[in-house]
């Protein structure tokens, strides 16, 4: 295959014996890298190296300006905005909202040759059109309203002129620059040559500009087109150039040089739908190795949507050691870099009462601040993590930070200041933790990391200049924004040979190239093409009628270089998204419809929809086998004693109770934001003992009672500091949470004084704990139940045990029909609970007769919830509910066969579905 490039360069040197004085121009620096080794191959003797430059560079030597970075438009921009408009009111983060795209219809204008006067003009009327009323007075909205739009023209000529006093411009400017300052470099090279190559959509400084020169017959203009897509009328491919067949003068004698006819060659075309961009990086490295034993050299991978350069680079195959990267890696999707945003967010996001608890952790669990908040014996960014844990804090005072972790006091004072910085001591702060990062990283070999700082360092140094230059940015919102401006525009250039191996490039990096198989990516709906995007304040029918690019423009834009990109190609693989759930809708392009419409390639396409191989992974049940140390395990937690929790926990779930109970793996602790249910629990439970601790031994009285309402929220208020530590209850869900306990304990001491107007009732017991020995022969260890009995009372002369619970129980949860349901069915883990609890309340107590139920306090109306044995033979009309001997004796042979079978060796612990 030969290039068009290679056909050029032939063309050229059988043409000229010496290159010394020939200017080749071209869209791109990349496509001049490969014209240089097409002419050095194409050539038969030895040559002075011709110039060759991008459009862009030709256009700046011609208009002697030098293209301004965006960064520095934006600021002149806001200087000149400030003098013109006397508005002190707009910050600059503001501003460089809207301002980016003014700067872009700025340099469409210029760019387009348009009269900016006219257009201005234009766009002022329409809009004062649009919101005219005859019966209503401008209101002072309408009148700032119609000052911006009439504020644009004079802002375009001075924005203009500031830049060209500097010797600097925007694009648009250079061209138009170029194109008045044409005449004066026609003289100065009036013996070179000029070899235009390659060029589609031209705007119309450069229109004009090529037209002037090569009206010249020495200077020549090659199109890289096929006559395939020029004898069609309709087709995109051709939009530009067959209007410049129509419109130049040149063509009126001369012809379009560089015409191929390779599109209608034999192709192998495969359209390939993936979901997800991973999968098409993955099935990238399937087609590449699949290469490997071809020549790499004229493959190339395209990417229509550069954002998976990651994870294709991560897809590429070992075996391809000649790799050629022409993007670079952006520095934004580095760590440093958000390590530095995370830091600008924090402050941004900061409140009056502090940083709130995630942002902190979030922040800690950084990579570099685990390296900088670190020695060789201790992870202090872990310490401090588990410390406002451990401590409740939703919001953190920089204070606490130090206090923690006094060994750090340098580097916690560098990231946590107790008042917000100004931009230039938040630099230096930077500045400073990139020093210390690099500190720490010198004793490693990691070079690349080191690189990563040494770019931010030189970004954040360019950051402190511009800020000295321009002490408008005074605020960390304008430098965060400035920040990632500056930052979109790095990148991390790849080490390479650029003529060599497999090629890795974006679609417009591709410009003039041609290989043999090529590989393009995300083929889709609103990438290629990108679609209708108007990020613009001129309209759609203004931009028609001056001349300038709306999205049909665009879109063709794109047509051109897909088509132009398959003209040599013979082996072609497109893939696509086929994933809805992104935001271009997993839609095809509709270039791959268009080629599948094409009556003269539907024989070299195939196509097909690619998912990748999953194997379903079967969700087995855990099986445990108990060994000899796991046997000592639960020997162990016997001899401390089972808990009816414990208890139910391996009656709910095996495993549960294996990782809580005998692994001792508890929850992560968390910072409690909101209370918890078990916080809830202890709170109430709390209040209720502190209550009625004057009521031991004491019958309830109701005027004791009543008085004792007055002090609920002072109690409630006293658990709650004692209970949800360092958390706040005033504002929110939690003072939410805090009435609605209050309202609990005052409904309860309702219904409370209600059952002592009709009953005695006595109060025995408050919280008091129980351990018993159980008698179990089989084990050869002792078998220990222990818990803690809310309340022992007597109603009437009947001893009743009562447990508190928050939740909602309600008398399903305490009745049993069948004695095996009660260690089988975790329904039954309320009732199972209450005789844990009798059981050790009659082994050391003996009472024959009594009983035991639940204070639901999401069901008071309910009362005392009884524990109650259900007659099978009156299917459960008839109720048991007090507890005797007989019941608990066979309570002990369930809890018995619970017991053996936890301790049984031969029986392993197995999980539960739950």
């Amino acid at each position: 295959m030969q290039s068009f490039l290679e056909e050029v360069a032939e063309k050229v040197c059988q043409e000229y014996d010496k290159l010394e004085n020939v200017i080749f121009i071209l869209p791109s620096k990349r496509s001049g890298t490969f014209l240089r080794k097409a002419l050095a191959k194409a050539s038969k003797k030895t040559l002075f190296a011709p110039q060759i430059v991008s459009i862009e560079n030709f256009v700046e030597n011609i208009s002697k300006l030098t293209t301004a970075t965006h960064t520095q438009q934006l600021f002149e921009l806001y200087k000149i905005h400030l003098i013109n408009s006397n508005d002190d009111k707009t910050d600059f983060y503001s501003f460089s909202k809207w301002a980016s795209t003014l700067l872009q219809d700025f340099n469409e204008i210029d760019r387009y040759l348009v009269d900016a006067n006219k257009l201005f003009s234009n766009l002022t009327d329409i809009q004062e059109i649009s919101h005219w009323s005859p019966d209503f007075e401008k209101t002072k909205m309408m009148e700032d309203y119609f000052q911006f739009w009439k504020q644009l023209k004079p802002l375009y000529h001075a924005f203009n002129k500031s830049l060209t006093s500097q010797n600097i411009g925007h694009q648009g400017l250079i061209y138009r620059k170029a194109y008045e300052k044409l005449d004066d470099y026609i003289q100065e090279t009036i013996d070179k040559t000029h070899i235009f190559i390659g060029f589609n959509a031209l705007n119309k400084s450069e229109t004009l500009i090529i037209q002037k020169l090569i009206a010249n017959p020495k200077n020549k203009i090659f199109w890289d087109i096929d006559q395939y897509f020029l004898d069609d009328p309709v087709h995109d491919a051709s939009f530009f150039l067959r209007g410049y067949l129509k419109t130049w003068d040149y063509f009126e004698n001369s012809e379009m040089i560089g015409i191929s006819n390779h599109y209608q060659s034999s192709k192998n075309i495969d359209i390939i739908g993936l979901p997800k961009n991973v999968s098409q990086a993955k099935y990238v490295g399937n087609l590449l190795s699949a290469q490997v034993s071809n020549n790499l050299k004229n493959t190339a991978v395209i990417l229509g949507d550069e954002t998976i350069l990651n994870p294709v680079l991560n897809s590429i195959p070992n075996e391809i050691n000649s790799i050629n990267i022409t993007m670079g890696y952006p520095l934004s999707g580095t760590p440093v870099a958000s390590l530095f945003e995370q830091l600008m967010q924090l402050y941004i996001n900061k409140e009056s009462k502090g940083w709130y608890h995630r942002t902190i952790q979030d922040f800690l669990s950084h990579p570099y601040l685990q390296i900088l908040l670190s020695d060789k014996e201790t992870n202090y960014a872990h310490l401090i993590s588990k410390k406002i844990a451990e401590q409740n804090w939703s919001f953190i005072q920089n204070a606490q930070l130090i206090k923690t972790c006094p060994q750090q006091i340098q580097i916690l004072k560098l990231l946590f200041t107790n008042d917000v910085p100004d931009t230039k001591t938040f630099l230096e702060n930077c500045l400073n933790i990139i020093d210390s990062i690099r500190i720490k990283l010198l004793t490693g070999t990691n070079n690349l990391e080191l690189e990563y700082l040494y770019r931010f360092h030189k970004l954040f140094n360019q950051l402190h200049d511009l800020i000295e230059k321009y002490p408008f940015v005074n605020d960390l919102k304008s430098l965060n924004s400035l920040y990632k401006e500056l930052l979109s525009k790095e990148t991390l250039d790849f080490q390479g040979e650029p003529l060599q191996g497999l090629q890795v490039m974006g679609m417009l990096e591709s410009r003039n190239l041609d290989f043999e198989t090529i590989i393009i990516t995300s083929v889709n709906e609103g990438i290629l093409p990108s679609g209708k995007t108007n990020n613009s304040f001129i309209p759609m029918d203004l931009k028609h009628s001056f001349g300038l690019p709306s999205y049909k423009e665009k879109d063709a834009v794109y047509t051109y270089h897909f088509y132009r990109i398959l003209q040599r190609a013979k082996n072609i693989f497109l893939l696509y998204n086929t994933d809805s759930d992104v935001l271009e809708g997993g839609e095809k392009s509709r270039l791959l419809l268009q080629l599948l419409t094409d009556k003269n390639k539907k024989s070299d396409i195939r196509e097909a929809i690619v998912s990748p191989e999953i194997t379903p992974i079967k969700n087995e049940l855990i099986t445990i086998t108990k060994d000899i140390s796991l046997i000592e395990l639960i020997k162990k937690h016997a001899a401390s004693g089972f808990s009816p929790t414990s208890l139910s926990n391996y009656i709910r779930n095996p495993i549960d109770f294996y990782k809580r109970n005998l692994l001792k793996i508890e929850d992560l602790t968390e910072v409690e934001e909101t209370v918890a249910a078990n916080t809830f629990g202890t709170i109430v439970h709390d209040t209720l003992e502190i209550m009625y601790t004057e009521f031991l031994g004491k019958e309830l009285e109701t005027k004791t009672l009543i008085s004792l309402k007055s002090k609920i929220p002072e109690l409630v208020n006293f658990q709650f500091e004692k209970t949800y530590a360092g958390g706040d209850f005033s504002t929110g869900k939690n003072l939410i949470a805090f009435n609605v306990i209050v309202k609990y304990i005052e409904n309860y001491i309702d219904n409370e004084i209600e059952e002592v107007k009709q009953h005695n009732i006595k109060i025995i017991g408050l919280e008091q704990q129980f351990k018993i020995t159980l008698a179990i022969p089989e084990l050869d260890f002792p078998v220990v139940l222990k818990g803690k009995l809310d309340r022992i009372d007597e109603k009437d002369g009947i001893i009743r045990i009562i447990d508190y619970k928050t939740g909602k129980v309600e008398s399903k949860n305490v009745e049993i029909v069948d004695w095996q349901e009660i260690t089988a069915d975790y329904d039954y883990s309320k009732a199972f609970q209450l005789l844990c609890y009798s059981l050790m309340f009659n082994k050391q107590k003996f009472i024959e007769n009594f009983e035991s139920g639940i204070v639901s306090f999401k069901n008071l109306p309910a009362g005392v919830l009884k524990f109650a044995l259900k007659d099978k033979r009156t299917r459960g009309a008839k109720k048991i509910t007090m507890i005797t001997e007989d019941t608990l004796v066979d309570f002990q042979n369930q809890l018995k066969k619970l017991i053996l079978e936890i301790c049984d060796p031969k029986t392993p612990i197995i999980e539960k579905e739950v």
